[in-house]
């Protein structure tokens, strides 16, 4: 079996070698799978800021809003996440409660 892979992903109509390790947890075919639909997803951003046409803005722009484009999606999944879990903990605060209040009828 495999240890590593090499792949080439292609950016902004730039490619790039990479060489892929596998882990306990993910295997050579799954790794290469999420970064080639990351390449897909940062490739559709570039192109949809690259058709906007923004005056004076070069690639190197169009790579910056892409990746600032890409980072606040992370950071909300995130903030949603946290959320999610407060709730979760409030949630079963109240069953214990609820679950007391039952035991003692």
């Amino acid at each position: 079996m495999k240890d590593s892979q090499k792949i080439t992903l292609k950016v902004a109509g730039k490619g790039y070698d990479l060489t892929l390790s596998r882990d306990e947890k993910h295997s050579l075919t799954e790794k290469e799978e999420v970064f080639r639909l990351a390449e897909r997803e940062v490739n559709r951003l570039y192109t949809a800021f690259e058709k906007a046409q923004y005056v004076g803005y070069t690639s190197r722009d169009h790579l910056a809003l892409t990746a600032l484009q890409l980072a606040t999606s992370r950071v909300e999944q995130q903030q949603q996440g946290e959320l999610g879990n407060e709730d979760m903990r409030q949630l079963n605060a109240i069953c214990e409660e609820l679950e007391q209040y039952l035991n003692k009828i």
